[in-house]
């Protein structure tokens, strides 16, 4: 498991702190390390606190992380970059959460509470930032042409057996 970086979310919000950080991959956790194809890789996070028109705390986040994954066309290693961004809006008052959510679908909005794992947060970014089947644009096609062209046609001889039969 992975060290935790933890934060007051709430001071960070209040105090419009800022965060930036670089981090290797193979640092992350195990979660994230078995769903990609090797350990190989950094994320870089910016995380700013904020309050918004509404007086509401909120966490503005934005990260890009590079990995790698597995074709499953070729099984060859395939670059992938993630990149995801967003606002996460806090609240003290579950019934405020629950109205703000009614209110706007859209809004990202989870309850404060006294620590906050940022670490967590990229993971979980990174995790929804991959595609569900990781495939290369061109992988293979110069191979399965290849194949394509070894192959008889199985119509073409059943083609010459009707004529023959005629």
């Amino acid at each position: 498991m992975s060290n935790p970086i933890l934060i007051d979310p709430l001071a960070f919000a209040r105090d419009g702190a800022q965060f930036d950080k670089e981090l290797a991959i193979a640092d992350l956790d195990e979660r994230v390390h078995e769903v990609l194809a090797s350990t190989a890789g950094a994320v870089k996070l910016s995380l700013a606190g904020f309050v918004d028109r509404l007086r509401r705390p909120s966490l503005r986040y934005a990260l890009t992380a590079n990995v790698e994954l597995s074709c499953q066309r070729c099984l060859g290693i395939m670059p992938f970059e993630v990149v995801s961004e967003g606002v996460i809006t806090l609240f003290v008052n579950e019934s405020k959460l629950n109205d703000a959510v009614a209110q706007d679908e859209e809004l990202d909005a989870i309850m404060a509470e006294d620590e906050f794992d940022v670490l967590a947060l990229i993971e979980d970014e990174i995790i929804m930032g991959l595609p569900l089947s990781a495939k290369h644009d061109d992988c293979g096609s110069e191979h399965l042409e290849r194949a394509k062209a070894d192959k008889p046609n199985p119509f073409a001889v059943l083609a010459t057996l009707k004529k023959s039969g005629s």
